[in-house]
């Protein structure tokens, strides 16, 4: 049985949700605050509506993840210093451990998922899935 893409990248992202959920909670986080911490890593300290347009998620539903990573210590938020109305996020020391340790994880999957592709297939299908992403109007930092 041939399969379309959107069954196979549905069940991909399932197995990999799979796979790498006992590992989140050995680190303490749940599913979607990685991507969070992503940010933070990558952004450096930022309000509270740069992290939801950064992840994709609506700036509701994010006041409630960051209220769970602050309260577990992954992240802190205080006033900001050019704004008063609105508030800085920047990641903590334990936020920044367990990130690394959550891309560690998440490189020992993709070797193992892509283990018999060579440098170029692996940079094609990188080159694809980018693609294919920006074209539903996702996008990527």
């Amino acid at each position: 049985m041939e399969y379309a893409v959107h069954v196979l990248l549905a069940r991909t992202t399932h197995a990999v949700q799979n796979h790498l959920r006992p590992h989140l909670s050995k680190l303490g986080l749940s599913l979607g605050q990685p991507k969070i911490l992503r940010c933070l890593v990558h952004l450096g300290p930022c309000s509270q509506r740069m992290l939801a347009d950064c992840c994709e998620v609506d700036p509701s539903a994010i006041c409630r993840i960051l209220d769970t990573l602050e309260r577990d210590g992954f992240l802190t938020r205080r006033p900001s210093q050019t704004d008063r109305r609105t508030g800085e996020v920047s990641i903590t020391d334990k936020g920044r451990e367990a990130f690394a340790a959550w891309e560690d994880q998440c490189q020992t999957l993709e070797d193992q998922m892509l283990h018999d592709f060579s440098p170029e297939e692996r940079a094609q299908l990188r080159d694809f899935l980018t693609r294919a992403y920006r074209n539903v109007g996702g996008r990527l930092l």
